[in-house]
C-alpha cells in the first residue's frame, strides 16, 4: 500500500506495521469460552466510557427527533412516500460524500472531527424547534434540515467507526463494536417510547428542543478524553500525511474490493441496506393503516424492534471468535425469514415477537459484518473502508427509502415487506454459491457440546514399519480339539488323536 504526497515522494508505508497487535493475547481469547464477563470488556477503558456514555444521550434525543420528524411530514403531506422521500435525504448525501468522509477521518484527528459533526447535528434540531414553535413550518424546512444532517453524517459515522478502535485494544474490538450497538438500540428502545409521549403531550417542537439539549453531553464527553491513552492514531496519521485525496480514494476502493472478507461483507450490507434500514417507513404504514394505532402505536412497534436489538447486540458482544463468511450468510439467512413470517402474521398481537425476532436479526448481521470488517482492515486504510462501507449501507437506504414507501402505499405495507424479505434472500442464496464455487464458503454441520462430552485422551504415538515374511509353502494341519458337553467327551472328526482318560472310580475305605 503506497501514498503519494504532493511534492516529493513519500516512501511505502505498511499500514498493518501500525497495529497495536498482541497475537498471543488474541489467541488466547479467541480459543477460551465466552463468559460473562466478556460481555461488557471494553467498558473497562475510560475513554471508550466516556464516548458509549455521551453516545447513549445523543441516539435516545436522535431517535425523539427521528420519530417526531417522519410524523410530522405523514401530518403535513399524509403520504408515505414523503416519509421515504425524507428519508432519502438525509441519507443521500453519503452517496455523494460518503467516501471522503473517510478520507478525513484518515487525515485529520478523529475527535476533532466528532466535536464538529455533533455540533451540526445540535444546530439543526435547534433551527426545527425555533420553525416549530414559531408554527410556520413547511414540508421543505424538514427536508433541508434532513440534507444537512446527512452531510454531517457522511463525515460523523466512518470517524465514529474508526475512532473505536483508538480507544479498545484490538482484542476487544468486537466487544467495543456490540456495546456501540448496544448504546444505539437503548436509545432507539427509549427515544421512540419518549417520543410518542412527547408528540401526543407535547408536539413535535419540544421534541426538536429536547435533542438540540442532548448534545451537550456527547460534546463534553469527548472534551474529556484523554489523547495519551489512545492506541495507533498518531501512527495512521503520520503514515497519511501526505496524502492526496485522490489516491486516498484509490487506495481505499482497490483495498475494499480485493480483499475477499470486506467484499462481500460489504456487498451484503448494501443489499440489507436497501430494505432494511427503510423498515420504519414500513412500521408507519403498518401503525397508520393495517393495525390502526397511530402515532403511540409506531412508536411501540419502534421500541420492540428496540428490544429484539438490543438482545442481539448483547448476544454479539459475548462472541470473542472472528465471524467468517458463512456466519454472515447464515445470519443473513436468519433475518430474512423473520421478515417474511413478520409479514404474513394476521395480528398485531402475533406480529410483535417475530417483529422483535426481526430487530435482534439485523444487529446481529449488521455487527458480524462491521466487526468482520474493521478488524481486516488496516489502521491506515480503516477510515476509508468505513467511508465505503457506509456509502453502499446508508446510500441504499436512500435508494430503499422511496422505493419501500412507494410499496407500501399502493400496494400494501405486507407486501412491501414481504418483497424486503424475498430480495435479499435471493441476492444472499446468489453470493452463497458464488463463493462455495470459489472455495471459500460450505456448509457445516455442528453438534452441540454434551456436559458430558468426554474429551479424549491423545496418545503419543509414532508410526513403525512392520515388515511381514513371506507365507511358507507347507499347509498348515489343524487338529480339532474335543468339547465337553455334560459329563461325556466328545470329538468333532477325529477322536483318536487324543487318547481317552480311564474314568477314576471312587475308592472306599
Amino acid at each position: 500500500m503506497t501514498t503519494r504526497a504532493t511534492s516529493g515522494s513519500v516512501p511505502s508505508t505498511d499500514f498493518h506495521l501500525h497495529r497495536t497487535t498482541d497475537s498471543t493475547r488474541l489467541r488466547d481469547t479467541q480459543a477460551r469460552r465466552p463468559g460473562f464477563k466478556d460481555t461488557f470488556s471494553a467498558l473497562r477503558v475510560r475513554n471508550f466510557r466516556l464516548l458509549v456514555s455521551g453516545l447513549l444521550v445523543v441516539s435516545t434525543g436522535g431517535w425523539i427527533q427521528r420519530i417526531a420528524q417522519d410524523w410530522l411530514v405523514l401530518t403535513l403531506t399524509g403520504s408515505a412516500t414523503a416519509v421515504g422521500i425524507t428519508t432519502a435525504l438525509q441519507f443521500t448525501p453519503t452517496l455523494l460524500l460518503g467516501l471522503y468522509g473517510g478520507v478525513i477521518a484518515d487525515r485529520f484527528p478523529k475527535r476533532k472531527v466528532l466535536l464538529a459533526t455533533q455540533t451540526t447535528f445540535g444546530s439543526c434540531a435547534a433551527v426545527l424547534a425555533v420553525v416549530g414553535f414559531t408554527g410556520h413550518v413547511q414540508v421543505w424546512h424538514v427536508y433541508t434540515m434532513a440534507f444537512v444532517l446527512g452531510l454531517s453524517t457522511a463525515v460523523d459515522n466512518p470517524t465514529r467507526q474508526s475512532f473505536v478502535t483508538e480507544l479498545v485494544p484490538r482484542d476487544t474490538v468486537r466487544n467495543a463494536i456490540s456495546m456501540v450497538s448496544s448504546t444505539f438500540q437503548l436509545g432507539s428502545m427509549a427515544g421512540p417510547a419518549l417520543g410518542g409521549v412527547l408528540l401526543g403531550v407535547l408536539g413535535t417542537p419540544w421534541a426538536f428542543a429536547i435533542n438540540a439539549c442532548t448534545f451537550f453531553a456527547s460534546i463534553s464527553a469527548l472534551l474529556r478524553m484523554r489523547e495519551s491513552e489512545m492506541h495507533g492514531g498518531h501512527a495512521a496519521r503520520k503514515a497519511n500525511a501526505g496524502m492526496r485525496i485522490r489516491d486516498g480514494l484509490r487506495d481505499g476502493v482497490r483495498y475494499a474490493f480485493h480483499e475477499p472478507a470486506v467484499r462481500w461483507a460489504i456487498a451484503l450490507v448494501g443489499i440489507y441496506g436497501m430494505f432494511t434500514i427503510s423498515l420504519p417507513v414500513t412500521l408507519t404504514a403498518f401503525a397508520d393503516r393495517v393495525f390502526h394505532t397511530g402515532a403511540s402505536g409506531y412508536g411501540v412497534l419502534n421500541s420492540v424492534v428496540a428490544v429484539g436489538a438490543l438482545c442481539g447486540a448483547l448476544l454479539s458482544a459475548r462472541r470473542v471468535r472472528p465471524t467468517r463468511l458463512r456466519n454472515l450468510i447464515g445470519i443473513a439467512c436468519l433475518l430474512t425469514i423473520t421478515q417474511v413470517l413478520a409479514a404474513i402474521q394476521p395480528s398485531q398481537w402475533t406480529f410483535i415477537p417475530v417483529l422483535a425476532s426481526m430487530g435482534m436479526a439485523t444487529l446481529m448481521f449488521l455487527t458480524a459484518a462491521q466487526s468482520m470488517v474493521q478488524l481486516t482492515t488496516p489502521d491506515g486504510l480503516r477510515g476509508r473502508v468505513s467511508g465505503i462501507y457506509n456509502l453502499v449501507f446508508i446510500g441504499g437506504g436512500a435508494i430503499g427509502g422511496p422505493t419501500v414507501g412507494f410499496l407500501a402505499q399502493h400496494f400494501g405495507a405486507r407486501s412491501a415487506l414481504l418483497l424486503a424479505g424475498l430480495i435479499p434472500s435471493v441476492a444472499t442464496i446468489a453470493i452463497g454459491l458464488r463463493l462455495r464455487r470459489d472455495g471459500q464458503f460450505r456448509l457445516v454441520l455442528v453438534r452441540t457440546r454434551s456436559p458430558w462430552h468426554q474429551v479424549p485422551i491423545r496418545l503419543n504415538l509414532q508410526q513403525t514399519e512392520i515388515m511381514l515374511s513371506a507365507p511358507s509353502s507347507t499347509p498348515i494341519t489343524r487338529t480339532s480339539r474335543p468339547f465337553i458337553l455334560g459329563r461325556r467327551q466328545h470329538a468333532r472328526m477325529d477322536s483318536h488323536l487324543r487318547p481317552s482318560r480311564a474314568r477314576r472310580r471312587p475308592q472306599h475305605h
